[in-house]
């Protein structure tokens, strides 16, 4: 005797549908487990030194401080800002990032940007963007601070 006859069309019909259900909750559960993300907020404080930071290009935007949302691990986030030699002879431009709050944070991101070395004539202004990427595996970061600084040098 087969199982169709033994179970009957009806049973079999049901038992194919509860195992098709189980295996889908199965496989969503799986999924869910296998493709956690986090999201990183993130925060920071910027100042210049013998320049001028801006948020708008028309620098009359004093830019203080940084905020780019959420970063997912493996992400990457972008602000732009301004940069304006404010003196009367030209500038290198340089950016240093410190004071990473948790210190931990600096092992899973970083911070870099497009203007790195870029010479400023006096009253001269560029746009800049800075980026910031997070690690494949962020561990248990969930927030994060840091400052920024971007100096002119003669």
């Amino acid at each position: 005797m087969n199982i169709l006859q033994k179970l009957g069309k009806t049973k079999l019909i049901a038992l194919v549908v509860v195992l098709t259900m189980v295996g889908t909750v199965l496989a969503i559960t799986t999924s869910g487990l296998l493709s956690a993300s986090q999201t990183v907020p993130y925060n920071g404080t910027i100042t210049a030194v013998n320049l001028g930071v801006y948020t708008d290009s028309s620098c009359t935007q004093t830019c203080t401080a940084l905020t780019v949302g959420a970063l997912n691990p493996g992400g990457t986030a972008t602000q732009t800002v301004y940069i304006k030699n404010t003196g009367t002879v030209s500038e290198t431009l340089t950016m240093t990032v410190s004071n990473w709050n948790p210190g931990s944070a600096s092992s899973s991101l970083a911070l870099t940007w497009n203007q790195q070395n870029t010479v400023l004539t006096a009253g001269q202004s560029v746009q800049a963007t800075l980026t910031l990427t997070a690690a494949s595996n962020t561990g248990s970061l969930t927030t994060f601070s840091c400052s920024v600084t971007v100096t002119g040098t003669q």
